[in-house]
């Protein structure tokens, strides 16, 4: 796997369980999935030798995020490598505008856009819109990064204007009226079986995801229905192999539109480490491996997932000993923690709770105590003013 991040270190403990060795191309030893797996390389995911050196001997090569150059890619096909998925699907998920006109031609609903290569098109595309746009940096763009949202035609001159002169290819879009935006995440075999899971929706603040509720609580069946076939689609469509989210965006009328597409395992699925019959991350590797594909239904009525990012401040307590709070409060509380270092606003882990009938028909409950949860491990304290020595 390419990439030593979070999500390496989750499809290693899959790996575990399926008698499977997932050896990690990591920056650093110190990266989370470096810290665990047995078999590390530390390189670059731009220098072709580490991606060789990698990939020598292996089954899949496969990724924990979008950033390898797709040239590279291309050349360790040549080479023999199983690349999955190959660079010809990941390109989608690696340039913005590529997967919009890709979507578009297959007839995939999306927001309006533009490719902008000058401030006079995002001024006609601006006008045409007739409302707020958003600028959009083609590549490299994750967790809000690469994104910015203009509050008005010249708030959006701005954000190009400083793209472009950094040489950083743009594109625009419209800034759709949402209700909420929800993920449907999918996996596709090189046999061609796929599977869905539930559609979830996903909340999220400063561009980065907090929390997640599966199944997206008052989505109609025909709606989760068609979403799901959506993302199945485009992973046939696209020849994906492994895992597919399909971020979309609900509109206040019920539409949906496709936002972005992730081929990888996804903080959208998450929950499923808990919540589902088969983990995002043991699927993934199915899917790479060309085993059957493992079954996507939920195991309880409802789950609700609150990532845990860093702090504003350094709590004087350390993360252990908040760990040990939390299980005395909530012993219930699925925690997985990422051996990330504590910096603000980095995603440092995240919690599971699973819901009842009850929780269900009214999810609010079950999402304060996921809140106040990732909240106790970021910052120390009870929101609420729970005292554990009262």
């Amino acid at each position: 796997m390419v990439g030593g991040g979070q999500l390496a270190r989750m499809t290693h403990q899959a790996a575990i369980a399926l008698g499977q060795t997932l050896r990690v191309l990591a920056t650093a030893a110190d990266e989370p999935a470096a810290q665990v797996a047995p078999d590390v390389v530390i390189g670059s995911h731009t220098d072709l030798d580490d991606l060789r050196r990698v990939a020598a001997g292996a089954d899949a090569l496969t990724f924990d995020h979008e950033h390898v150059p797709n040239e590279l890619l291309e050349k360790l096909v040549a080479e023999g490598v199983n690349v999955a998925p190959p660079p010809q699907a990941l390109l989608h998920a690696q340039d913005k505008l590529v997967m919009r006109r890709r979507l578009e031609a297959l007839g995939a609903p999306v927001p309006r856009y533009a490719d902008i290569q000058n401030l006079d098109q995002l001024e006609a595309f601006a006008a045409r819109v007739g409302g707020p746009v958003v600028v959009k940096a083609v590549r490299g763009g994750y967790d809000g990064r690469g994104v910015r949202m203009a509050r008005d035609p010249s708030h959006a001159r701005e954000i190009a204007a400083d793209f472009l002169a950094d040489g950083v290819p743009v594109m625009a879009e419209e800034q759709v009226d949402l209700r909420r935006e929800l993920s449907a995440l999918v996996a596709r075999s090189p046999f061609g079986q796929g599977a869905a899971w539930p559609v979830v929706e996903t909340v999220q603040r400063d561009g980065i995801c907090v929390q997640v509720i599966a199944p997206a609580p008052e989505l109609t069946h025909d709606s989760a229905a068609g979403a799901q076939q959506l993302a199945l689609r485009l992973a046939a469509e696209l020849g994906v192999v492994g895992v597919l989210a399909v971020e979309l965006f609900e509109i206040r009328d019920g539409t949906l539109l496709v936002n972005e597409l992730a081929m990888r395992p996804h903080n959208s699925g998450h929950w499923t480490m808990d919540g589902a019959r088969t983990s995002q991350f043991e699927q993934h590797l199915r899917a790479v491996l060309d085993y059957p594909l493992g079954d996507t239904d939920a195991i309880v009525p409802i789950t609700v997932m609150a990532n845990v990012l860093g702090g504003s401040r350094q709590p004087e307590m350390t993360l252990d000993e908040r760990l040990h709070h939390l299980y005395a409060r909530m012993p219930d509380a699925r925690v997985h923690l990422y051996g990330k270092a504590e910096r603000p606003g980095r995603k440092i882990g995240h919690i599971n709770f699973l819901g009842t009938d009850s929780d269900l028909k009214n999810p609010g409950k079950l999402r304060e105590r996921a809140e106040l949860a990732a909240h106790w491990l970021s910052d120390g304290q009870w929101t609420d003013g729970w005292d554990p020595h009262g």
